[in-house]
Order: C-alpha cells, then sequence, then structure tokens
C-alpha cells in the first residue's frame, strides 16, 4: 500500500538540468571531502621530514577525524532545525579554505589546526549530503540515489593513496617548476578548483526551501532553542573517546595507562550528562526517543558494525599480506584493490535491487550473510594461502559490505519526518565515524595481545594473531546478521514519519 503524499513529495524535488547540477555539485564535495581521508597518508612522510614534526606524525589523520566526527551529529540537527542550503554552503567553504591554509602551513603546528577546520567542513558535508538527497526524492526513489554516496566514498578510498603519491612523487604536470619539497602542498590545492565549481553551482541552484524545519521561530527565539549545552557535552565526549581509541590503537599509551583510562572515563561521564541534558532540552542535538523506535536503534547500531568491519579489514588485511604472504607493499595494494571495488559493486548492485524490489529487508539480510561468509573464510587463511584465495575471499566480504551500505541511510530517512532527516542522517554518520575507529582499536588490540602471549618474534606468531583479529571481526559481523533481523520493512514506499505499529516513539 503506498500512502505517500505526492503532492509533497513532488513539490521537494528537482527535475532536469537543475537535478543533474545539484547532484553533481553534492557528490563532487563529498568525494572531495572523502579524498582527503586517504589522500594525504602517502604524503606525511615529506611533511614531517620537511617541518620535523616526528613526534606529531599521527595528529595530521587525528585531527581530521576529530573535527568531522563532532560536527556530524551537531549540524545534523541544526540543518532540521534553521534549514539546509546555508549549513551546507558554508560547510563546503570552510573545508576550501582549511585545503587553502593546509597548502600555505609553514609549520607542523599550523598544519594540525588547519586540517582540524578542513575536517570540520567536511564533517559538514558528510551529513548533508545525503540529507539533501532524502530531501530531494521520495522514499521509493532514495535507496538507487542513496547508493551514489556509497560509490563516491569507494572511489575515494581507492584513488586516495595513490593520488596522494602521485602528487608528492611527481607533482602535478601543470607545474612543472614546483620543487620536490612543496609538491605535497597541491594534494590540498587539489580542493580548490572543483570545489569553489561545486560551491557556486550549489549556491544557484540549491533551493533554500528545499527541506522542511524543525522549528518555525526565526532570530532570537530560535537562537535561545538551541541545545548549547548538548552540543559541547557531544564535542567534549566524542573528543575524549576518540582519542582515547587512537592512544589506545596506535600504541601512544598502552590501554591500561592512566591516560588511556582517564580519557575514556571522562569520555563515559561527559556521556552520562549529555544524555541527562537531551532530556530536558527543547531542541535536542540527539532526540533520544529516535531509539525507542527500533528500526532506528537497529540501523545505528548496524552503521556502528559495518564501519568497525569494513576499517578493520582495510587496516589489518594489507598487514596480513605483507605480513605473512610476504608480498610487496605495492602488490598488497594491487591484492586490496578488488575489495575496494566490490565494495563499490556491492552497494550499486543492492540500490538497484531494492528499488525493483521496493523492500530493503531481504537484500540487507542477503548481504550481511555473504560479508559474514567471507570474513568467516578470512580466518582460516594461514600463511601457505593463496593469493588468488586471499582476494576471492575479501571480494567476497566487500560484496556484503557494499550491500548494507546502500541501506543504511535509506531506513534511517524512511522512518522519520522530513523535519528529521538531517539528525536521524546524522546519527547514522556518526555512528559509522565512531564505529572506524573503534573497529581498528578494538582488533589491533586483539592482535597485539596475540602478539604478546605468542612472542612477536615467533615464525607463525603474526598469522595467528591475525586470525585472531579476523574472528574478533567475524564476531562483530555476527552481531550485524542478528542486527538486521530488527530492520522490519513492511515497504519502502510507507509514509515518511510513520513508524510500524509497536514501533513508535
Amino acid at each position: 500500500m503506498n500512502t505517500t503524499n505526492p503532492l509533497l513529495q513532488q513539490k521537494r524535488r528537482l527535475h532536469g538540468f537543475v537535478l543533474f547540477c545539484v547532484l553533481a555539485a553534492l557528490l563532487c564535495t563529498l568525494f572531495l571531502e572523502a579524498l582527503d581521508n586517504t589522500i594525504v597518508g602517502p604524503a606525511l612522510p615529506h611533511i614531517v621530514q620537511q617541518f620535523q614534526g616526528t613526534d606529531r606524525y599521527s595528529w595530521v589523520a587525528t585531527a581530521y577525524l576529530l573535527t568531522s566526527t563532532i560536527a556530524i551529529p551537531i549540524v545534523g540537527k541544526f540543518s532540521d532545525q534553521f534549514g539546509r542550503k546555508w549549513f551546507l554552503l558554508s560547510g563546503a567553504s570552510v573545508f576550501l579554505l582549511g585545503s587553502l591554509l593546509c597548502g600555505l602551513a609553514q609549520n607542523m603546528d599550523q598544519l594540525i589546526v588547519f586540517r582540524g577546520l578542513q575536517g570540520w567542513g567536511a564533517g559538514v558535508g558528510m551529513t548533508l549530503v545525503a540529507t539533501t538527497i532524502g530531501d530531494i526524492f521520495p522514499p521509493d526513489e532514495r535507496a538507487q540515489w542513496q547508493m551514489s554516496v556509497n560509490i563516491v566514498y569507494a572511489l575515494a578510498n581507492l584513488f586516495g593513496p595513490g593520488l596522494g603519491g602521485w602528487f608528492t612523487d611527481s607533482g602535478p604536470l601543470l607545474a612543472p617548476m614546483v620543487t620536490v619539497a612543496t609538491r605535497w602542498r597541491w594534494i590540498f590545492y587539489l580542493n580548490l578548483p572543483l570545489g569553489i565549481i561545486a560551491l557556486a553551482t550549489l549556491l544557484i541552484y540549491l533551493p533554500a526551501t528545499l527541506s522542511e524545519r524543525s522549528s518555525s521561530l526565526t532570530g532570537w527565539e530560535a537562537l535561545r532553542r538551541i541545545d548549547l549545552t548538548g552540543t559541547l557535552l557531544c564535542a567534549g565526549a566524542t573528543t575524549c573517546l576518540l582519542l582515547g581509541l587512537t592512544w589506545g590503537s596506535s600504541q601512544t599509551y598502552a590501554w591500561a595507562s592512566l591516560q588511556v583510562d582517564g580519557i575514556l572515563g571522562a569520555s563515559a561521564v561527559l556521556l552520562f550528562f549529555f544524555f541527562l541534558a537531551e532530556r530536558r532540552a527543547r531542541e535536542p542535538i540527539l532526540p533520544l526517543h529516535l531509539f525507542r523506535n527500533q528500526i532506528f536503534a537497529a540501523d545505528a547500531l548496524l552503521a556502528l558494525l559495518v564501519y568497525m568491519i569494513l576499517l578493520g579489514l582495510a587496516v589489518y588485511l594489507p598487514l596480513f599480506l605483507q605480513g605473512v604472504l610476504g608480498i610487496s607493499a605495492t602488490s598488497a595494494g594491487m591484492s586490496i584493490t578488488p575489495f575496494l571495488i566490490c565494495v563499490t559493486v556491492g552497494a550499486t548492485l543492492s540500490g538497484w535491487l531494492i528499488a525493483i524490489l521496493k523492500r530493503y529487508q531481504v537484500v540487507i539480510i542477503g548481504g550481511t550473510f555473504i560479508m559474514t561468509c567471507g570474513v568467516f573464510l578470512l580466518t582460516q587463511l594461514t600463511s601457505t594461502t593463496g593469493l588468488l584465495a586471499v582476494i576471492v575471499v575479501t571480494s567476497m566480504a566487500g560484496l556484503g559490505i557494499g550491500s548494507i551500505f546502500s541501506v543504511l541511510y535509506v531506513a534511517a530517512q524512511n522512518i522519520l519526518p522530513p523535519t528529521q532527516l538531517g539528525v536521524g542522517s546524522g546519527v547514522v554518520r556518526y555512528f559509522g565515524q565512531i564505529g572506524s575507529t573503534l573497529g581498528v582499536a578494538l582488533v589491533g588490540m586483539v592482535v597485539n595481545q596475540s602478539l604478546d602471549n605468542s612472542g612477536r618474534n615467533a615464525g607463525d606468531g603474526l598469522a595467528t594473531a591475525l586470525q585472531h583479529g579476523f574472528l574478533a571481526i567475524l564476531v562483530f559481523c555476527v552481531i550485524a546478521l542478528l542486527a538486521v533481523f530488527f530492520l522490519k520493512d513492511p515497504s519502502i514506499v510507507q509514509q515518511p514519519g510513520r513508524l510500524p505499529e509497536g514501533q513508535k516513539g
């Protein structure tokens, strides 16, 4: 039964040339923001050598991750409250300004600060691009268009490291006079021409009235309803959590150290007060009643788990290929490429299937089962396993992971009213960001503990440790497989905001 309101959906949609321009600009900004997660890595050795900043090596990436994650839930709510267009434009502008300043940085401290600024703008885009696509398309079309978001992320992960290495080693073809010492700066300047074109396109063609606001108040009355306490507590809890996980996983400090325990404890305390504040806020950053809805809670948990799985595999598969099978770094990178391609293929195929079937649960159950089988086979790998077998197994896992990505935003957006698309999309993306860090931290803790128990110099110690790490990822897969059965799916064309019976918060 289709109970959507055609008139409401029709006036929200864009058509023809305007639709093409808006989508192209949205995906371009998202690609640049996602690219900066991976493109910087190959250039870091050159940067720290030039700036004499080896002791702050990891902070170039951490600053970007930290500020982008903090921005996600905050801007999701604010865009519901005040409208999306100007938050989207301001986020893109901050990202471009940060990119310019990163390219102009004269020392390590400046680069870290400007990467934080760049990350804040990226966090805004990561949230609002998917949300704006949800504004444009009705529920029964969202899956096939939201898959473009996942394809962009996959392409950024696929090409980012290669582009970073090329710019660092060769420099841009149009600037042959650039010195070797400054070639890495073009990694950041790359964002400017494309980003400015995308920004101008959105300024011209994206309607300011595309999204419905959660509040009709304006001026001082609207500002008074901002959840300032919740915003500060959310930012503080997120900062402490990510720093604790990053310190522990990178072995900056031991997991049982005072530094890690203290900052994770501080995160727990801030999180407790955040929940108290949200229960009293008139316009909470994170409406807690959303988690009383079975579908939304399962979707948020699935976002956390699938990013834990993806990043756990992305970080530790190259280590298996190089440290256990003994292949070169270049060959390992090429061997991981089919895995990333299959993530893209999985997202594309599942988006088409959902559009045809008008249901997503059967698709995501199948995808999660394929992912779980692939990761199970990964746990059986040994030092004698052939490279082709590794590629086949990882590709299988990638197909399953990709199929889940197409559902995450759709499931959340299709059970929420238009006035809550921002906060719903923000929660999904926020849980994904946390999962990225949490997955690497937990798998790393298992691997390091296994290495310590077996002796780090033992011949097969690394192979055994990585098997244990893959087993941890398998546990995440099993929990995800259970979670998808709670994504009840009467139809993806049910009226937005109408929750299934018994699921109202």
